[in-house]
């Protein structure tokens, strides 16, 4: 089995968030793609497999499989491109049909992915005040034009908007903790925010549900942002950019096109960058 190390959402050639992508003849049991997600030790391990006219994807952390992963969608979309050359792959994950658009060329080489469909809503009071605990906050440091929510983009994110930068560089919190909460409520990251202006976000994604303190970039929880900015009707122009993973020394950048429809997918680009050579693992 072949592990290729691709990292997703690179700035200028740096940082980015790493995963093991394979790609098969036909995918190995579940228990085999957990020890494989689990032995590379990347947040995220995408395994595709060509099936009639699309690909079957599965996407693994190290400790649980997930239904959708953004930043490993991205390194399979670049390397796709790489083996089958430039162009648009269907991909059958989960709980959806999306696409991927793998590019490369000379001056550049990454992916774009339309999510699965979005919805948002809000957060109980004390699923809140465990977030408040756990990093630390109260309402006084969130940003009113963005209330808490819980935001979908093919998985469940928890949406705290913060109203000043330093908060966000700041972030702490207790993994086991944060671990049970998300197992709890079934929330894919938390996903920390601040807007410097209406179309710029700084991030941080806590991922603990995965084994993972925090994600240098996370393609899945932006999709869900945009499409909870959507739902509280933004002025996003259409477009976002999100730099994630600056504060962990990780720099991350994430471009994000919004539709104007409702609960509609997420258009989510990013770079791609080979993080070192393919492995060779025993199937």
């Amino acid at each position: 089995m072949k592990v290729q190390h691709i990292s997703a959402f690179s700035s200028d050639q740096r940082g980015g968030n790493p995963a093991g992508v394979v790609i098969c003849d036909q995918l190995p049991e579940a228990a085999m793609m957990q020890k494989v997600a689990t032995e590379v030790g990347y947040s995220e391990c995408v395994f595709a497999t060509p099936v009639e006219d699309a690909w079957r994807v599965r996407y693994f952390s190290p400790e649980v499989e997930v239904d959708f992963c953004g930043h490993a969608t991205v390194a399979l979309g670049a390397a796709l491109a790489q083996q089958e050359g430039p162009g648009l792959f269907t991909l059958d994950i989960n709980r959806a049909r999306i696409t991927v658009e793998g590019h490369l060329s000379g001056t550049r080489w990454g992916a774009s992915f339309w999510s699965p469909p979005t919805h948002s809503g809000p957060v109980t009071s004390s699923v809140l005040n465990d977030a408040f605990e756990l990093f630390g906050l109260a309402s006084i440091d969130l940003d009113p034009r963005i209330p808490p929510a819980i935001a979908h983009g093919g998985g469940d994110h928890l949406v705290l908007a913060l109203k000043d930068r330093e908060t966000l560089r700041t972030m702490r919190y207790d993994f086991d903790k944060g671990r049970a909460v998300a197992e709890r409520e079934g929330l894919i990251t938390f996903s920390l925010l601040y807007a410097e202006t209406a179309q710029l976000f700084h991030a941080r994604n806590p991922f603990p549900l995965g084994g993972v303190v925090e994600d240098p970039a996370t393609g899945a929880a932006a999709a869900a942002l945009a499409g909870y900015l959507r739902d509280l009707g933004w002025p996003h122009g259409g477009a976002i950019t999100i730099r994630q993973g600056e504060d962990m020394g990780v720099p991350s950048l994430l471009e994000v096109e919004i539709t104007p429809e409702r609960g509609a997918s997420i258009l989510v680009r990013g770079s791609a960058r080979t993080v070192r050579e393919a492995q060779l693992l025993e199937a």
